[in-house]
């Protein structure tokens, strides 16, 4: 080995893969691989795979069933998330979309399951999710994680609040 290659692997030393559940769960079975935009594509397949669970889901058990799958997706996300970013060896991969997965369902929380509806949940929280309103910005510096998926369930909290007063008005349906 020449010198110049054991001064760079001293400076980049080899990384430990993430583990297959955690790649597997950050970007979810691999939307996150996907170009151009891998969140959204993530936020798409989401809102795809939230249409047609919450079709077969009584009306009443809908808002608890989204809650529920957003909490699952954080609960499991935070710590795939981790485990791949340091593999990686960046604060917030691109690859890792399960944090638009819990954002997206939080956004899509106790809205009808009408295709306006549903188009105006994805539209909102992804502009959410890009533009990164305050204090939004300010949670992406969470730890490891943390900091990955709680910024993108702020955005949900966004794009529901908004998505709601456009229902309340009439705007969708």
């Amino acid at each position: 080995m020449s010198t110049h290659a054991t001064d760079i692997a001293a400076v980049n030393p080899p990384r430990e893969r993430a583990p297959l559940w955690a790649w597997a769960i950050a970007t979810m079975c691999g939307i996150g691989q996907l170009r151009p935009g891998p969140g959204t594509w993530a936020s798409a397949v989401t809102m795809l795979a939230w249409a047609g669970v919450g079709r077969m889901l009584p009306a009443e058990a809908r808002l608890p069933a989204a809650l529920a799958w957003a909490a699952v997706a954080t609960l499991v996300g935070i710590p795939a998330a981790t485990r791949v970013a340091r593999a990686m060896g960046e604060t917030d991969p691109h690859c890792v979309v399960i944090d638009e997965m819990a954002g997206q369902m939080i956004a899509l929380c106790g809205l009808p399951l009408s295709w306006k509806s549903m188009l105006a949940g994805f539209i909102l929280f992804r502009c959410f999710d890009i533009v990164k309103p305050p204090p939004l910005r300010r949670l992406e510096r969470l730890p490891e994680g943390t900091g990955i998926v709680v910024d993108d369930l702020g955005a949900g909290v966004y794009a529901l609040i908004v998505a709601q007063v456009l229902l309340r008005l009439g705007f969708i349906t």
